[in-house]
Order: structure tokens, then C-alpha cells, then sequence
């Protein structure tokens, strides 16, 4: 293992550790994926049945697009976990960090006719910027990637309805940022709806002033603040992401 896919694995371990934190992660069904410097067939994904706060760098396996495991490991991941994140990755070379969770605020925003509003200053970032696909019942299919990375286009979220969220980085950390986001976005917008007042919903030249305001803070986000940030957080707390000792399954 080289020095590069070595960091990669360490800052995916601790993606999967700081999600765990936002309370989003739906026991052993969630997953989140990176590429692999220098390997276009495989990508760093878990194995299933471990949960979020049992992944560390050693944890993660290499899968090609069946979701097969390289290297002779005696493991592999989730069917939909392979199809919906290679998917993306084929059809999107600017994409290389995916996170997919069914976090309950996000799946309830998933099923409402009109999506994500641009309630909060931190939805308004994803002014007119995300997808939605529709519900096409469990994703055990090949035939459903086409249409999943249609439904993305040119963005870096989608909803998928009933389902769930898909968030498309171009870093570990950009996914990180973008995730916390959206979560923060739909639970906010959900508080508002339940207030019982009428919404009042900005003037659509200020969503798009503001969603173009965020564009143009550092790009990719996460990596010069938010993401040292979090792993302080996480060294805090004694959390052993880093960990390369073989992990019992």
C-alpha cells in the first residue's frame, strides 16, 4: 500500500466516524466511498455489516464494479452500495468522494413535491444545484445506473426519493462539508414546516446571489478549515479512525 492510498483510507475512515456523529447513519446500511489514486477499477468503500463507528483505515475494502473484493479479501459490499456509487463515478470524472445515507430528515425532504427549499443560507447554496431521482424500488440493478447518474447531472447532491441522499465531492472533505450541509438544510426546513406559520421564501435573485456567493469561497470546500476542524474533534474524543490492525468480522 502506498503513502497515497494510505490517506486516502485514514480520511475516509474518519468521514465515516464524523457521520456517525451527525446521528445519520441508518445501522449497517449506509455507505461512503473514494477513489483510489492511480486505480480507475476499484474504489475504498465498507464492507457490509460493519457499523459507522467500526470503520477505521484497515476496515475499508477495495471492490471493482460487481462489488467484488480485491486482493483475496474474504469480504464485500452492499449490491446497491456498488451500483449506485460506480455509477456516478463512471459517468462523473470530477466526482471522488461519495456519501449515501438515509438520514430521516433528508428521506422526509426526499418525498415532498418540491425538494430542498432555499429556507436557510445554507440551503440556499444548493439554489437550482441539486438532483432528484425517482423511486425505482431497491437498487439491485445495473439498468438503474444510467438514469441515477442522469438524475445527478451536473451536481454535487441528490435526493433520491423515499430513499435517501447522495452527496458527490471532489474531496473527502468537500463530501464531509457538503453532507453536514444538506442535513442541517432539510432539518431546518422541516422545523419550519412544522411551526405551523406561513413560510416566506426569498426572493429567488438573492437564492442565486448566495448560491453563487458560496461558489466562490475556496473550492473544493472543507479543506483549509472545516476538516482540520474535525479531526481535532475526533483525536478529542479518542477515536482510533487511523487504526491498521486487522479488523474481526
Amino acid at each position: 500500500m502506498d503513502s497515497a492510498e494510505r490517506s486516502i483510507r485514514e480520511d475516509l475512515a474518519a468521514l465515516y466516524r464524523l457521520v456517525h456523529l451527525m446521528d445519520i447513519d441508518h445501522r449497517i446500511y449506509n455507505h461512503h466511498s473514494a477513489r483510489i489514486p492511480g486505480d480507475a477499477e476499484h474504489i475504498l468503500i465498507n464492507p457490509f455489516g460493519l457499523l459507522q463507528d467500526e470503520i477505521t483505515a484497515a476496515a475499508l475494502i477495495k471492490v471493482d464494479r460487481n462489488g467484488n473484493a480485491a486482493d483475496d479479501q474474504d469480504t464485500s459490499t452492499s449490491q446497491a452500495g456498488a451500483i449506485i456509487h460506480w455509477a456516478i463515478y463512471d459517468a462523473r470524472d470530477d466526482v471522488n468522494c461519495i456519501v449515501h445515507h438515509h438520514s430521516p430528515a433528508a428521506v422526509a425532504v426526499s418525498t415532498l413535491e418540491q425538494g430542498l427549499l432555499p429556507l436557510s443560507q445554507g440551503a440556499m447554496q444548493f439554489y437550482q444545484r441539486i438532483g432528484y431521482h425517482e423511486y425505482e424500488g431497491m437498487v439491485f440493478s445495473d439498468d438503474e445506473k444510467p438514469r441515477l447518474a442522469a438524475s445527478l447531472g451536473p451536481h454535487r447532491l441528490m435526493l433520491l426519493r423515499h430513499h435517501g441522499a447522495l452527496i458527490c465531492g471532489r474531496s473527502i472533505m468537500e463530501s464531509y462539508v457538503l453532507t453536514d450541509d444538506l442535513e442541517k438544510a432539510c432539518r431546518s426546513q422541516l422545523l419550519a414546516m412544522q411551526s405551523g406559520g406561513s413560510i416566506l421564501l426569498p426572493d429567488p435573485a438573492v437564492c442565486e446571489h448566495t448560491a453563487q456567493q458560496f461558489e466562490r469561497l475556496p473550492q473544493p470546500r472543507g479543506e483549509h478549515r472545516d476538516w482540520p476542524a474535525a479531526l481535532r474533534r475526533l483525536e478529542r474524543m479518542g477515536i482510533d479512525y487511523k487504526g491498521f490492525d486487522p479488523v474481526p468480522r
